[in-house]
C-alpha cells in the first residue's frame, strides 16, 4: 500500500508541473501563447477559459473527496491534453511536439489507475 501511495502521489505531482503552470500562466495570456493558439486556429479568448478549467481540475484531483468530480476531473483533463496533441498533429506539426501532451497524458493515466488501485485497497 505504501509503495503504490508513492507511485500515485509521484504521478499526481508530477501533473502540476505538467499541467498547472501552463494553466497559470494562460489565465492571462501573453504575446507568446497567443500565437500558438492562433497558429492552431483558436480563438484568443479560449485560452482564459481553458487554462481555469484545467486549475479546477488540477484542485480536485488534490481533494481527498468528491469522488464523482474527480471523475469528471480526469476526463476532462484527459480530453484536453488529447486535444492539444491532436491540434498539434493537424495543423501538420511534427510527430516530436507530441511528446509533451503525450507525457502529460500517460501521467493523468498513471494517476487515475492508482488512484483507483487506492480506492479498491482501501475498500477491501
Amino acid at each position: 500500500m505504501k509503495k503504490l501511495n508513492i507511485f500515485y502521489w509521484i504521478c499526481t505531482g508530477l501533473l502540476i508541473p505538467a499541467i498547472g503552470v501552463g494553466s497559470v500562466m494562460g489565465i492571462v495570456p501573453n504575446e507568446d501563447s497567443l500565437k500558438v493558439f492562433a497558429s492552431l486556429g483558436y480563438p484568443a479568448y479560449i485560452i482564459p477559459f481553458l487554462s481555469v478549467a484545467k486549475l479546477l481540475g488540477l484542485i480536485v484531483i488534490f481533494m481527498p473527496k468528491y469522488p464523482r468530480l474527480k471523475e469528471w476531473a480526469y476526463a476532462g483533463i484527459t480530453f484536453d491534453v488529447i486535444g492539444a496533441g491532436y491540434s498539434i498533429l493537424a495543423i501538420g506539426s511534427p510527430l516530436t511536439h507530441v511528446i509533451f501532451p503525450a507525457l502529460a497524458l500517460l501521467l493523468l493515466f498513471g494517476s487515475y489507475f492508482l488512484y483507483h488501485k487506492k480506492q479498491a485497497l482501501k475498500a477491501a
